[in-house]
């Protein structure tokens, strides 16, 4: 079995590194915060003390972090794996980042025989936890293929998309529809709500009709029940949505339903709820 290691312990890649070790992988881990470390050494993992120090004892390296800047410094910083990976190396990016950072990052990484795949995933905590996520994945067909098995401990959906990029402009695609859903729901919860109708038998009937959907399923229930625990933190998702408005504004496209559901993210941000869950929004709309 390849090894494999693995950056980016938070809500998401603990429960994703956890079930690698699980399933038999020797997996190599960094992380910023030594708590964050500590469950994954009781499974048997082996932390080490940066990228750099990590990266030649694996021949798959996972990165999930939260933006840009991050995967940059953990691949190509000064610390990072670019310096001392070893050729053939695979490096599988399930971090949200805009599409031409990757590209610039692949053919970076490429300079020292270094593959890449941008894989990001949706599916959420519950999604990592249970291994069963969906991962869009750009980058070679050839390179995927030689790592599919570990991405099969990860998830259930994974679609080869394209060249690198195109995993992030999928991922885009994800986070425009579920952003704008849980508008949406939020939306029609208010007005029912104004009405003075009960929203769980509005959601019930919803359930079973054309309006039923996975986000109706999983926001509209933690808005009926006032739970906002991030599964997917508000901050997170207006950081995406701003990447895919960005990715928008050089394409010369206008996306104006994903614009206002940006403005409520940035809303709900600034009124103090960066770690609430995104269907929070409900709480701003």
């Amino acid at each position: 079995m390849q090894a494999i290691g693995f950056i980016g312990l938070g809500i998401m890649g603990k429960p994703m590194a956890l079930n690698l070790l699980r399933a038999g992988y020797a997996v190599s881990i960094y992380a910023r915060r030594p708590d964050a470390a500590s469950p994954l050494i009781a499974e048997g993992a082996k932390a080490y003390s940066s990228p750099e120090e990590l990266a030649p004892h694996a021949d798959v390296i996972i990165t999930i972090v939260s933006d840009t800047a991050d995967v940059e410094e953990v691949l190509l910083g000064k610390s990072g794996i670019i310096h001392s990976a070893k050729p053939n190396t695979i490096v599988i990016d399930m971090s949200t980042i805009a599409a031409i950072a990757t590209q610039r990052i692949a053919a970076q990484l490429a300079t020292k025989l270094i593959h890449m795949l941008d894989a990001p995933v949706s599916g959420g905590e519950q999604g990592a936890i249970q291994g069963t996520l969906s991962i869009m994945v750009g980058g070679k067909a050839d390179i995927l293929e030689k790592v599919r098995p570990i991405l099969d401990v990860l998830g259930k959906n994974i679609v080869h998309i394209g060249d690198h990029g195109s995993g992030q402009i999928a991922k885009a695609c994800n986070q425009i529809m579920i952003s704008e859903a849980i508008v949406a729901i939020s939306e029609a919860f208010h007005l029912a709500k104004a009405s003075g109708v009960d929203l769980a038998k509005v959601r019930e009937a919803l359930l079973g009709g054309s309006a039923n959907s996975r986000a109706l399923e999983v926001y509209g229930k933690r808005i009926l029940e006032n739970d906002y625990n991030p599964g997917f933190k508000a901050s997170l998702h207006r950081k995406d949505m701003h990447l895919v408005l960005e990715q928008a504004h050089q394409l010369g496209i206008e996306l104006p339903a994903a614009n206002y559901a940006t403005n409520c993210l940035d809303r709900l941000v600034m009124k103090g709820h960066p770690d609430l869950d995104s269907s929070a929004v409900y709480l701003v709309t």
